[in-house]
This record gives C-alpha cells, sequence and structure tokens, in this order.
C-alpha cells in the first residue's frame, strides 16, 4: 500500500509516542539528542517502540529522525557523518519494524525548534535567517529522502513562517508525499499565534503535501483545529495530539495529562476530510489500540 491509497481508507491509524514508550523501558531522554541518543546508540530498542505500535494496530510508523541534525549532533560532540547516519538508520529500523506488511514508515521531519531544547517548537520565531532555516531542514530532507521512506511526517511546525521554508525545500521532492502538521496554541492558533487557517493557503501549489493537521497539542484543541481546517479547505486531515501536558526544558512533560478516547475520536471523525489519526507524546501503544478499535466501529 502507498500513502495515496492509505488516504482513499481513511481514517487510518498513526503510531504514538516514541519517546514516551522508550521513557516505559527505562531510558532517561534529559539530554540534548532526546530520542535520536537512543537511535543512534542502541537502535534495538527503538526497533521494540516501532513493533509495539504496529502490534496495536498502527498503519504507519513515523521514524525517530526529529531529533536528528548535523547542529544538534555537533552540538554534543558528534559529527555530521554520525547524523547523516542515524537518520538512515531511522528508516532502516522503521523498516525492519514493519517487515513485510502494508504497514507505511514516515520519515520524521520535525522543527528546527527542537534541537534548541527549550521548547521552541511550542513557540517558533526562532531569530535565525531564512537561508539558515531552509539549509537546515534541505540536509535533513535530503538524506532522509535518500533512504526512500513511504512518507514524510513534517511535524511539530510551530510557525507559518518556518512551513513556508519546508514548502520550499519538499519541492525538490514533487514525488515523496508528505503531510505537514503544526502545534497549536488553542482551537484557533498555531503556537506562534497565526490562523491555523492559513495552513491552507501556504501548501495548496506545494504537489507533495498530501494532508495537513495537529500533532503534539491538547487534545481538546483537536476538534477547532481541524474544523478550521476543514472549512478553509484541506482534502485531508491528521491528527495525533499529545497528552496534554506541558513541557518545559527543566522539568520535561508536567501536570495532569488526558487521552484520546473513542467520545473524541467520534467527534473527529465527524469533521470532512480526516484521514490520519494516532498520538504523539504521552500516548502509548494502548491508546492507539483504543483509536484502532473506535475507527474500525
Amino acid at each position: 500500500m502507498d500513502f495515496a491509497a492509505l488516504l482513499e481508507d481513511a481514517p487510518s491509524v498513526i503510531d504514538g509516542g516514541l519517546a514516551t514508550q522508550l521513557e516505559a523501558r527505562g531510558h532517561l531522554l534529559n539530554d540534548t539528542l532526546w530520542s535520536a541518543r537512543i537511535l543512534a546508540d542502541d537502535p534495538d530498542e527503538v526497533l521494540a517502540v516501532h513493533e509495539s505500535y504496529v502490534r496495536a494496530g498502527a498503519s504507519v510508523v513515523v521514524t525517530a529522525s526529529y531529533q536528528v541534525s548535523r547542529a544538534g549532533f555537533a552540538a554534543t560532540g558528534r559529527s555530521a557523518q554520525e547524523a547523516d547516519e542515524a537518520l538512515r538508520t531511522s528508516i532502516g529500523v522503521a523498516r525492519r519494524a514493519v517487515r513485510d506488511s502494508e504497514v507505511l514508515v514516515a520519515a520524521s521531519v520535525g522543527p528546527y525548534g527542537a534541537i534548541l531544547h527549550d521548547g521552541s517548537e511550542y513557540r517558533g520565531r526562532y531569530g535565525i535567517s531564512r537561508d539558515r532555516l531552509v539549509d537546515f531542514h534541505a540536509e535533513r530532507v535530503a538524506v532522509l529522502a535518500d533512504a526512500q521512506p513511504d512518507v514524510f511526517a513534517v511535524e511539530t511546525i510551530p510557525d507559518l513562517d518556518e512551513v513556508e521554508v519546508l514548502v520550499e525545500v519538499l519541492s525538490e521532492y514533487p514525488d515523496m508525499p508528505a503531510w505537514l502538521t503544526m502545534t497549536c496554541s488553542d482551537s484557533d492558533l498555531t503556537s506562534a499565534g497565526q490562523p491555523i487557517a492559513d495552513l491552507v493557503d501556504l501548501v495548496r501549489g506545494a504537489p507533495s503535501i498530501k494532508a495537513v493537521g495537529v500533532n503534539c497539542t491538547p487534545p481538546e484543541h483537536v476538534e477547532g483545529i481541524l474544523t478550521r481546517l476543514s472549512e478553509a479547505g484541506a482534502d485531508a486531515l491528521v491528527a495525533y495530539p499529545n497528552a496534554g501536558q506541558a513541557w518545559s526544558p527543566e522539568t520535561g512533560w508536567s501536570g495532569t495529562g488526558s487521552t484520546v478516547d473513542g467520545d473524541l475520536v467520534s467527534r473527529w471523525r465527524a469533521v470532512p476530510g480526516l484521514a490520519l489519526v494516532g498520538g504523539c507524546c504521552g500516548i502509548g501503544p494502548a491508546d492507539i489500540a483504543g483509536i484502532a478499535r473506535s475507527l474500525s466501529r
């Protein structure tokens, strides 16, 4: 199955939070490389997490490449070559997890803010030049594309300015499908404070971007975000929220969380165009299995 066929068969299930499950397996993710360190040093642990989501019913697994970049690796004393190898490894590990099934491999393309490790993926406005942002994304996307995933998961983008850059970068890969999801501060606005509905016009001319939506945002905001995007003309929608907690570089995730239950999924499913549903930070295999059951009904 390819991504176009998956969209035709919608709604389908994305996996859940990778880091959540790595922590559940006893790993401390308190350094700046986050899950990328486990990918580079112990890829079999990432494999085990991917496999748990496949067993839970995911139709798509998202690779552990979110936090991998040459700049981020250099800041910890690792080389650009090691960063590129980690990107390739992320695809290979996911392929091993799905084996010969029809489960697709989505290459995670995270925001520039992820390498800053200061919560910038929930604020945007990084204070760097556009050229620097283009270079940052272009070098990672080139390596990931060469490793041949089934789809790009361009995710956790906080700012429409960064979306414009990503549209430019992805234009070099018109035959590689992508979805693009943003973090949002509420049901109307991106994390950087722009109307989420404006995303639809920004990606309208991008040949590879087949779906848009929201991820790593509290579940209570998702229905409104999907509605705004649908009303703005989006054909296919993606939603994989976090568990509703707050993140800070000092304490990580904190506060009372929530989950994605059948009632929420039913409400999201009522929004025209819903294509992919899953989870992000704090949403584990049991939650994904519940989503899969909800969608099967």
